[in-house]
Formats: structure tokens, C-alpha cells, sequence
């Protein structure tokens, strides 16, 4: 007896460091520890603490957005960057290019390098490089001085403030504050999409990190990358770790089977399994595409929610009042293998419980999606897997496309069974192949025409990529072409 005890207190204490093992190395990063953290929700916290940070520089600012709109809060942040450049601060401003076009004029980015503030776009159009568009830089962060970092969905336009005014209520979004060692991190994530634009950052620029504790905090900070798919083998692993809660919050919902299948086994098995989303969004053809994933989830017994605000633009998930993840990651393939995106994993039970009672809150104002056919799978309770007791982009384009050729494909080969939520989706395919149809018939030119440029644009695009290959292959077999010895 007294050994079966010893075996059972031996798996008790392996069991957390196997799931932190797991973690990490899933996430591409261990776990740091001695940080202090702070949720902010909506701009009415995050944007005030954020240029309360950008008025206490004094060394430098390093600010990345995806989208900074040129409206009021635009500007306002405008102007605290140009201050801070003017001081003699050093200023380090990137945005994405797509994220910018039609939300920021020239003469913005303009009047910043004008004051001295450095401005890169990321991935700006390339001709020879056709595909290129599709990596998008849709992270959000800000540091200063190497002392406090901030890591958010929230990008700035009005948008997220709203116009009280005018009866327009603002985004529903969240962000966190962190300082201690994990800043040095997110600085890391800055600098890596710096090089990417341009020259490095100098050395010496940054602060040296001293990893000293200022808190008691465990986190991880989830720089992720284009293909590489960090944030995706981490969410599929948290589905499959959690034993009691799993409460989701995503704006661009549109899961992939692999993660679909997590979530639908870990709600089979006893968890209590939720996902919020946007009921309204700012593209429209969003709702189409994340209801037409619906059903799986809730047959599975996966409770769905609907914002009824007029967008709930968080990026959050809450674990068995232990872990939580807030970020910029949205669960669609644009962000878990398209894009650059930055995430925080906390593993601390009272910011769990912080979210958890934030999530509680936000359902409060959400309506719950249910199935009329209660076709639902039976709920396993095994006492050994749950314990009782203790929560406008490129990218949106390329999730929704993901999600129309998922349901397409469904509805020719029969691979599954489509439901009603698919009806927009499928008829609206239909439609379009048959104007597709009926323009080559009637007016071959409106067709070929297109097909004649883009077939001509890739052409010369993949010849310069070949030839770009072919000099770099005939230098490198110059470099290792081997060499007689010399007589002596």
C-alpha cells in the first residue's frame, strides 16, 4: 500500500512538468518566471496606460500595429510619438502595409518621419512576388525602455472607442501589461520583424535585460511565424490538457478540423467547452463562414455565443482557472500558419480567474447558439481524465477563403454532412462558377484577358525567382568547386 502511494504522488508531481514540457516545446519558448501582469480590457484601460508608458520614455519606443488609423485616436497617438522623437527619444514605428490601405494616407506616415520618428511598412507590395501579400505582420505590441511591454488585439482607430454621442459603442477587446523579464522577449518579437523590414535595430540601442523578478508570474510570450504553426500545436494541446473549463473568445472563428476535432473531444469528455464570437462583424461574410462551423462544435456539446455588441474583437482563451491566453492570434489558419502574431500564456490561477470572471461577465451580453435537433454526442465523466471543481484583413480574406473551399469541396465530394448555416456559402459558389460559365461563353475576352495577365505576371515573376536561384546555385557551387594543392 505504502508503495502504490509512493507510485501515485511520484505521477502527481511528474504530471505538471510534463505538461509544462509539453507546452513548451509546443510553443517554441519556455516559461518565464518573476513577472508582474495586468489585464486591460477595451481601449478605455489599454490605450490610456499605453501612452502613459509612451509620455514616460526615455530611451526608446518600439510600437507595432497592424492597423493605425488615421481618425482621432490616430492622431492622438500620432502626436504622443512625434513628442517623444522631438525629446530625442528614439522612435521605432512599424505597421503592415495591407492592414494600412485605406486607413492611413501617405501624408500620415509622412508627417511622423518628418518629426523623427522611424517608419516601416512590413510586407509592402512586391511585383516579382505575387504570393507575398499573403504573410501578413498582424501582431500588436509596444515597449519602452525594456521596463514594461504591452501585447494586445486591440489596434488604434476610433473604432475601439466608440462615439457615445452618436449611440455607438465601442470593440470589445483585451490586452495585457507585463514587466520583468518576459518584456525582454516581446522586445525580441519587435526586433526580429525589424530585421524583416530593413536594417537591424543598432547595438546597444536596447536595454540590457537583467531577469530580474518584479512579480510572481509565469508566463510565455508566443512569437509566432508564417508556417511554423506554434499558437496551433499550443491551442490543440490546451484543448487536450484541460480538465474542467476551456472558454474561448475569438473574432474571426473559423476552425480547422484538427483543432475543431480538440475541441469537440475535450467537450465529449466532461469539459466545459465555450466559444464567444462577433454576432456582428466588420466583414459581413465572417458570420457565414464561422456559423457554417457551428454544428460540429455544438452537437459535440460545445456551448456557442454571440456578441450582441457591435464587435467582440478579443483573442482570449481561459483553462481550468490556471492558464489563460491573450493575444493577437485569432483561431482561423491565417493566423496559426499565414501571419506573424504575439501571444501571452499565463500561467497564474488568479489572472485565470480574473478572466474567468471577465468571461462570465461578456456572456452576459451574448446570445447562446443552440441546435434544434438535440443531436448530441453522450458526455463522458471518467473520474481519471477531470477533476470536479476549479475558465478587417488579409488575414480575415484568407480564413473566410480557407472556410469557403472547406465548404465547397464538402458540398462536391460528399465528405460531409452540410448543414443550413452552409446554404450562403454553397449557393453563393454555385453563382459565382455559374457567372464564371456564363462570361467565358458569351464574352471569352472578359475571361481571358485576366487569365492572359496573371498567367503573364506569375510567368515573369517565377523566371526572375529562378534566375535569382540559378546565380545564387552557381555561386555557391563556385564557393565549393575543390582546388588542386599546390606544388611545393
Amino acid at each position: 500500500m505504502m508503495h502504490a502511494r509512493a507510485d501515485h504522488a511520484t505521477q502527481l508531481t511528474v504530471l505538471p512538468s510534463f505538461i509544462d514540457q509539453a507546452f513548451s516545446r509546443a510553443a517554441g519558448v519556455r516559461r518565464s518566471e518573476g513577472n508582474a501582469v495586468r489585464v486591460l480590457n477595451d481601449a478605455t484601460e489599454n490605450y490610456p496606460a499605453w501612452l502613459d508608458a509612451i509620455g514616460a520614455a526615455r530611451r526608446y519606443i518600439y510600437f507595432e500595429s497592424y492597423i493605425l488609423r488615421e481618425d482621432r485616436s490616430g492622431s492622438e497617438f500620432a502626436d504622443a510619438l512625434i513628442a517623444k522623437a522631438r525629446d530625442g527619444v528614439v522612435v521605432r514605428l512599424v505597421y503592415d502595409w495591407l492592414g494600412g490601405i485605406g486607413k492611413t494616407s501617405a501624408s500620415f506616415w509622412r508627417a511622423l518621419r518628418e518629426a523623427g520618428v522611424d517608419v516601416r511598412p512590413f510586407n509592402p507590395f512586391q511585383p516579382l512576388r505575387p504570393f507575398a501579400w499573403v504573410h501578413r505582420d498582424h501582431r500588436k505590441s509596444l515597449v519602452v525602455d525594456g521596463e514594461v511591454a504591452f501585447v494586445t488585439g486591440l489596434c488604434v482607430g476610433d473604432e475601439w472607442v466608440g462615439d457615445p454621442a452618436r449611440g455607438i459603442e465601442p470593440w470589445r477587446d483585451t490586452g495585457v501589461e507585463l514587466r520583468g523579464p518576459a518584456v525582454a522577449q516581446v522586445e525580441d518579437a519587435f526586433a526580429r520583424i525589424w530585421s524583416l523590414t530593413g536594417d537591424p535595430i543598432p547595438a546597444g540601442e536596447r536595454a540590457e535585460p537583467t531577469g530580474q523578478a518584479v512579480g510572481d508570474v509565469a508566463l510565455r510570450v508566443v512569437a509566432s511565424e508564417p508556417i511554423r504553426g506554434a499558437l496551433l500545436r499550443f491551442d490543440q494541446l490546451l484543448a487536450s490538457a484541460a480538465r474542467s473549463t476551456l472558454w474561448l473568445t475569438d473574432a474571426y472563428f473559423a476552425g480547422i478540423p484538427s483543432h475543431v476535432e480538440a475541441l469537440r473531444s475535450a467537450a465529449i469528455d466532461g469539459v466545459d467547452v465555450r466559444l464567444l464570437v462577433p454576432g456582428s462583424t466588420d466583414i459581413p461574410l465572417m458570420r457565414a463562414f464561422s456559423r457554417a462551423g457551428y454544428r460540429p462544435l455544438l452537437e459535440a456539446g460545445v456551448r456557442v455565443f454571440e456578441w450582441n455588441g457591435p464587435m467582440i474583437h478579443a483573442k482570449t482563451a481561459v483553462a481550468d482557472q490556471q492558464w489563460a491566453r491573450i493575444g493577437t492570434s485569432n483561431l482561423n489558419m491565417a493566423s496559426w500558419l499565414g501571419n506573424y502574431e504575439l501571444d501571452v500564456i499565463v500561467e497564474d490561477s488568479r489572472i485565470a480567474s480574473f478572466m474567468s470572471e471577465q468571461y462570465l461577465a461578456d456572456l452576459e451580453n451574448a446570445t447562446e447558439i443552440l441546435l434544434r435537433e438535440r443531436r448530441r454526442y453522450p458526455r463522458r465523466t471518467s473520474t481519471a481524465l477531470r477533476t470536479p471543481g476549479t475558465i478587417g484583413s488579409a488575414g480575415r480574406a484568407a480564413a473566410g477563403a480557407l472556410r469557403v473551399g472547406h465548404t465547397v469541396t464538402a458540398a462536391v465530394t460528399n465528405q460531409r454532412v452540410l448543414g443550413p448555416p452552409d446554404a450562403e456559402i454553397v449557393a453563393g459558389a454555385g453563382v459565382l462558377l455559374v457567372g464564371l460559365g456564363a462570361a467565358a461563353l458569351l464574352w471569352p475576352w472578359i475571361v481571358g484577358i485576366p487569365v492572359a495577365v496573371l498567367a503573364g505576371w506569375f510567368g515573369i515573376a517565377l523566371f526572375a525567382r529562378g534566375v535569382r536561384l540559378w546565380r545564387s546555385r552557381r555561386r555557391q557551387s563556385q564557393s565549393l568547386e575543390p582546388r588542386r594543392p599546390q606544388q611545393p
